[in-house]
């Protein structure tokens, strides 16, 4: 008889789980006593890394009822294991992997040898793989910091009442929400959106019409699987989104750079470019990154140019909720009259980026189409932080937060323009300040790539321009957060920023 205790250990997480066995094969009867057997499993498991230094295991009570044997195998193997070293006893904490053995690379090479060489060109991976760029810069030019971009002003959400929503909805669990949610979202999360944009933002839509998904990002990639074929032409803003570039990019679709000037996207520059695109990625509202609002004339010409090349429109309003000067900027969708637009929303400014919640609202006949796109995808989101936000909007907390939250971000963006303007002068140019929670500030002739690394390293998070641009950057500069800067932190960020400047041969002018 064979028994085999399966473990639940991931190698990937650090901090492993306590008291649970690694994988071990008990066959009764075989030529090996049972306590050699459960030796040999532990030893294999520390050797290979699947069990870490610290890390406790069961006792030999619960060991032995869970392999069905006597307890007397599993106390001489643990024996055997402590007395080579491999197990150390601790007071309180049971029977722990001995912390003097050597790390996982050091145990592996001492037991088994060196491992062979991987064969690297048998080790092949998709195209559209290679294609996407690294997070790595992503992360390099972001943190919790001064003008860190996408990061929100934590110290003033609700927290306490966001917790007692999480704790009404754990407490009141049943059995039904264990199963599978709707793919498009929960019902009730779905009905608040939609009366939400269509009082805010002038949304054309209805409750079905939305589908409920993991941030703008995974909106963007289920819009182009239902969309766009390989081959096919896509408009970006220039510069734009680069996350964005890689979701087209991966997909097998051209990319075609369109001109942002202070109108926004140039719709005939981009007809005359690619009039036959099969769509247009677009930020209407606050353009990513330069901040521009698009004239009305320029999305009236786009909603004509989609309409008569038969083009999709994506739009992204992703943090339209903040605007500062002039009246509200209705969204593109609200003037579309032939349904050529899919809208695409997320929380993750206007509450915080970890709660990844977004949504899509498309075409009403073709939701259908975006249903199972989603479905293959991974058939549907989680359900309990849906129900959670559907109770924070339906109850009015989200309209009180946004409101609140506008005079915050009004106040830091203004303290953020005028530390410029007094430390910069007219050696910045500021584009983008109308509405939002970043701004750009465009700096000629500077290593702004360069200067971005040296910023991060004393945490001043300058995400540089000119990585935007596909072609030749036109720009560069810095993208600059002000969401987690506070109102303190300003005035002494702008002047490191100043004195990180002053390094670059062209803006030596700067005086103190």
């Amino acid at each position: 008889m064979t028994r085999i205790l399966y473990s639940h250990y991931d190698p990937s997480v650090k901090k492993t789980p306590s008291g649970i066995a690694p994988v071990i094969t008990i066959e009764k009867g075989a030529p090996d006593a049972l306590h050699r057997q459960v030796y040999q499993g532990y030893r294999k498991a520390i050797v290979d890394g699947n069990l870490r230094v610290g890390q406790r295991v069961p006792s030999t009570r619960v060991l032995a009822l869970e392999l069905g044997i006597s307890r007397m195998p599993v106390l001489s193997a643990y024996a055997q294991l402590a007395v080579e070293g491999y197990f150390e006893g601790r007071v309180g904490s049971g029977t722990v992997v001995s912390r003097s053995l050597p790390e996982r690379a050091a145990i592996a090479e001492i037991a088994r040898g060196r491992p062979g060489k991987i064969r690297r060109e048998r080790r092949r991976v998709s195209e559209r793989c290679v294609s996407l760029p690294s997070p790595e810069g992503f992360y390099r030019s972001r943190g919790l910091g001064p003008f860190a971009v996408s990061q929100i002003a934590f110290e003033h959400f609700p927290l306490a009442v966001w917790n007692r929503l999480m704790t009404r909805h754990a407490r009141n669990v049943q059995a039904r929400s264990l199963d599978y949610g709707d793919p498009m979202g929960l019902k009730d999360l779905r009905e608040a959106i939609a009366a939400y944009l269509r009082t805010a933002r002038g949304v054309r839509c209805e409750a079905y019409q939305i589908m409920i998904v993991s941030g703008s990002q995974q909106g963007l990639e289920i819009t182009a699987r239902v969309l766009l074929d390989p081959g096919d032409q896509v408009w970006m803003e220039e510069p734009g989104y680069r996350f964005a570039r890689s979701v087209f990019t991966s997909s097998g679709c051209t990319v075609v750079p369109v001109a942002v000037d202070a109108q926004g996207l140039n719709v005939g520059l981009g007809a005359g470019k690619s009039g036959a695109a099969r769509a247009v990625l677009v930020t209407p509202s606050h353009q990513y990154p330069l901040g521009v609002t698009m004239s009305a004339s320029r999305r009236l010409q786009l909603l004509d140019w989609a309409e008569s090349s038969g083009s999709w429109i994506i739009e992204d309003d992703y943090d339209s909720e903040y605007r500062y000067e002039g009246v509200p900027v209705t969204s593109l969708q609200g003037l579309d009259r032939n349904s050529r637009v899919v809208y695409i929303g997320t929380f993750s400014k206007v509450l915080f980026p970890s709660l990844r919640l977004g949504y899509l609202v498309v075409p009403e006949d073709l939701a259908g189409r975006f249903l199972a796109a989603r479905f293959a995808l991974d058939i549907g989101p989680a359900t309990f932080h849906q129900a959670v936000l559907a109770s924070f909007i339906g109850e009015g907390h989200f309209a009180r937060h946004i409101r609140r939250m506008r005079s915050v971000y009004a106040e830091r963006r203004s303290a953020l323009i005028e530390s410029l303007r007094e430390h910069l002068g007219s050696a910045v140019e500021i584009t983008g300040a109308e509405a939002g929670m970043h701004l750009s500030a465009v700096l000629r002739g500077i290593p702004d790539k360069e200067l971005s690394a040296r910023g991060a390293s004393g945490n001043l998070w300058l995400v540089p321009l000119s990585p935007f641009y596909v072609g030749k950057a036109a720009r560069q500069g810095f993208v600059l957060g002000f969401g987690s800067t506070s109102l303190e932190q300003i005035p002494a960020a702008v002047h490191r920023l100043r004195t990180l400047l002053k390094s670059t041969s062209r803006l030596k002018h700067l005086a103190y």
